[in-house]
Formats: C-alpha cells, structure tokens, sequence
C-alpha cells in the first residue's frame, strides 16, 4: 500500500522526478511523457464517470484502477537486475477483461454507417476526449519502447491499445447505443 504523508517534497522543483525505482529522470523525459499521459487519460475518464449509468460506471471504475496499475508498470523500468520488490506489471488477465467489456457493450450497438463525430451525451464527449489522449498515451509508450535499452512489456501496450477501443465503444453505449452518435458528412460544409 502507497502511504502519503506529505504531497510536496521539493525533489522536483529542478524538473526531475523519480521513477518508482528511485531513479531520476527529467519530467520531460519519455518514460515520465508516457505514464503522465496515461493518468490523463484516468482523469478524463473520471469526468465521464460523473455522466455514466451504473454498468459502464462499473466498467470505468475498473479501468482507472488498472491505470494506476499501467503507470506504475510504466514507472518502473524492466531491468536485467533483480529487483529488491515484485515490480506491477499489467498482465494478460487484465487486457481478456478489457476485451470481455467490449464485447458486452458492442453486441447492444447500431451498425456503423460512417466515422462518428465525438460528441452526443456529456458521458460520450468525456469517453472520446479519453479516447484521445489514450491514444496519445500509446503513441507515446510504442516511441518509449524503441528506444535502445526501453523496454515495456507487450501487455501494457495490448491494454493500452485495447482501452482506446473500449472508450469509442462506450463513447457510442452512453450515446443511447449509437442512436445518438453525431456521424461525420463527408464534405458538408463545401
């Protein structure tokens, strides 16, 4: 268990921070980008739940759970050292559960006829802005595991890339099921 005593120390002030590790890394840094970006998305995500009925509440309460999960996954470089602790680590179960609540939610869904315009319900424009900075979030974990001597485990960016999904789908849920969806038209306002 994480205790907090005081929430500020000073170590920062310089724009460092440390990893979970204890390792200092510049807050500009890739890694720090990466885990960042996914508590954005955890904060967005909080937002919707304010608009969200009890099922997808549910679902979205799990997920920011495993965000923390992810960030101190992501926190935490993988090293050929042995660790002094059993690092956090995003693991399969974690990304199949994920893929379970898709299934869920897309199975009550219209059809698709074009590309959705994010928008709708209060609950649906929290999910697409989560969607994007989720998005964000991979893009920046994928750049962070090519650099040389990076490494993140397969299954962070599966859940990462999974989530974004996940969002559009409950996007299109807490838009009565896709009959509230604002769909793009493809050259409208020429």
């Amino acid at each position: 268990m994480v205790t907090l005593n005081r929430i500020y120390t000073r170590t920062g002030d310089k724009g460092s921070t440390a990893l979970a590790n204890g390792e200092r890394r510049s807050k500009a840094d890739l890694r720090v980008e990466a885990y960042g970006t996914v508590d954005e998305t955890n904060a967005c995500i909080g937002l919707a739940r304010l608009h969200a009925d009890i099922v997808l509440d549910a679902m979205l309460g799990r997920i920011q759970n495993d965000l923390f999960d992810l960030g101190a996954d992501l926190a935490t470089p993988e090293s050929d050292e042995p660790p002094a602790y059993e690092p956090l680590r995003i693991v399969a179960s974690q990304v199949k559960r994920i893929e379970a609540d898709i299934d869920v939610l897309n199975a009550e869904l219209s059809p698709l006829k074009s590309f959705v315009l994010p928008g709708g319900s209060a609950a649906s424009a929290a999910l697409h802005l989560a969607r994007t900075i989720c998005r964000r979030a991979e893009r920046l974990t994928v750049a962070l595991a090519a650099v040389e001597g990076q490494r993140v485990s397969p299954e962070a960016l599966q859940y990462l890339n999974r989530l974004s999904d996940f969002l559009f789908v409950a996007s299109r849920t807490a838009n009565a099921n896709g009959a509230d969806d604002v769909l793009w038209v493809p050259g409208k306002n020429r």
